[in-house]
This record gives C-alpha cells, structure tokens and sequence, in this order.
C-alpha cells in the first residue's frame, strides 16, 4: 500500500462524556466506551497511518470530545463534527468557533435518525448546507434509505459549491448480490463533480457479519471507483461499528485484496490523495 494510509472514517464514544441516544443495549457489543488506545494497535495491524473522526451523535459534546482527542493523537488529522444546520443563524456562530480549532474539517448529522426521509431537502436546511460551502466545510451524507440518496442530487443542485461525500456508499445492497436501485441512485448522485464516495462500513452492510469476504463487497467496491472514479473515492475502517462485522482489521485486509487489482497511482489517490482534498488535510 502507499505511504500514508487515511482512514476518513472512525468513530470514538465515551458513554461518560457524552449521550448516544441510538446507542443502546441491542447494539450489542459495541454499546460501550471506545477510545483511541483501544484502536492503536489495531491502526498498526491495519497498516492504517492517519485517520478522520466523524461525529456519532447530534451534539456539541461530541464534536468538542472529538477534537480534545484529535489534540492528544498524532495519528487523528480530521475531525468531522456536528452544527445545528436546520438553525443556520446559531450554526453561523458556531462553525465561527470551532473552525478556531485546526482539525474542524466538516460537519455530518444523523439524517437516517429523523422521521422525514427527506429531511435534508428543508429550506432551513440547505441555507445552513450553504453556510458549510461558505466556510470551506464539507458534509457527510449517511444515507441508509433510497430517499435519502435521492436528495444528495438536489441539496447539489441547491448549494452547489458544497463537496459532499456519501457515507458507507449508502448502504449496497451486498446481500442481494445486485445493484438495483442503489446503483442507479449512486450513478445520479455521481453526475455532480463535487460528490465523494466513502468506501466504508460494507461489512456490516453485507447482512452476513461473521461470514462476509472481499469476495462479497467487491463488485460494490469497484462499481464505486468505476462510476466516481478514485480522485472521489475514499475508504473508511468504520470503527468501532466494525466490531460487529469481524473487527477493523478484517475491514481493511478486505480491501488491500480488493486494491491490490488496481495500478499503484490509483492505490495512492484512493487510500490518501483524495482524501487529503476532499478534508483539506495533510499527514504530519
């Protein structure tokens, strides 16, 4: 693999700091702390050398633990938080303070947690969305619905200087071994130059999580980084929600065997370059 190895996206939770509403008992294994010692080792194991953290909850709290721990750990370069979108005046205010804040890099919400699918297509919303653009900020899109994938082409068209990644590829449908919809939902949404594709949380989007191989994401992968291109693909290890599918190691021995098909630039663009200018980040 090349140099430098950016995982864009990793989680931490600290169930004593800050509140996680959806995360609960039935989460199984995963309802509990995680922090960066617990992933140390594992980065090594992986190979992985840098790594983005992305918001797992709707809250200033998390956004702030986040970046107190992007400050302790030389090896976290990003952090993607959370400002209220839908109150674009407060979310004003605050993207002005955390940006103060070096590893403040863009801004997700829990869009699949509310109850209107299409909540990102409000008014309020896309006005805060082009707060985002103003601010050189970008924005995940975690879409786990076809509705939501269906209005990644709109706020493009709305706030059109805004770069949006789509989380997780929004969620393939692995387990039916075809493309569907999704495949033309992801085509649509790739028309738009500005829209990323995060390769990222496959395994547990496979529906198989203790038996799933590259084997099984693999036409998801390069379906992916055919229909984007690597200059806007980017891969997540998705820890520690991984866990629940093998573990973070087993993520990225996965797509080592998937890249290792493609040409050594390709592999460089799509395991650092391109997240690098998606975040406006650098190694070191």
């Amino acid at each position: 693999m090349p140099e430098h190895l950016i995982d864009t996206h990793q989680h931490l939770w600290n169930l004593e700091r800050v509140a996680y509403p959806w995360l609960t008992p039935d989460s199984g294994p995963i309802c509990r702390t995680f922090e960066p010692p617990e992933l140390e080792p594992q980065l090594a194991a992986a190979g992985v050398t840098h790594t983005v953290l992305v918001q797992a909850a709707n809250s200033y709290a998390d956004t702030e633990y986040m970046l107190e721990q992007a400050a302790l750990y030389p090896w976290i370069i990003g952090v993607v938080g959370w400002v209220p979108l839908l109150l674009p005046d407060v979310a004003a205010r605050v993207i002005e303070r955390f940006k103060q804040n070096p590893y403040f890099r863009g801004v997700r919400h829990l869009i699949h947690n509310e109850a209107d699918p299409r909540w990102l297509l409000h008014d309020r919303m896309i006005e805060g969305l082009k707060l985002l653009a103003a601010h050189g900020l970008t924005f995940d899109v975690v879409a786990t619905l076809p509705e939501h994938m269906e209005c990644i082409p709109v706020i493009g068209e709305r706030a059109p200087d805004l770069k949006i990644v789509i989380d997780h590829l929004g969620q393939p449908p692995i387990a039916t071994r075809g493309l569907g919809r999704w495949g033309n939902d992801l085509k649509i949404a790739a028309a738009n130059p500005n829209v990323y594709a995060k390769i990222s949380g496959l395994g547990t989007a496979s529906g198989n999580w203790d038996g799933w191989t590259s084997d099984d994401i693999r036409p998801y992968v390069e379906y992916a980084m055919a229909t984007f291109g690597p200059d806007r693909c980017m891969l997540g290890g998705d820890w520690p929600v991984s866990v629940l599918a093998g573990g973070y190691v087993k993520a990225w021995t996965a797509y080592r065997a998937i890249l290792a098909g493609y040409p050594a630039d390709v592999r460089e663009t799509i395991s650092s370059k391109t997240a690098m200018r998606f975040y406006d980040i650098a190694p070191g």
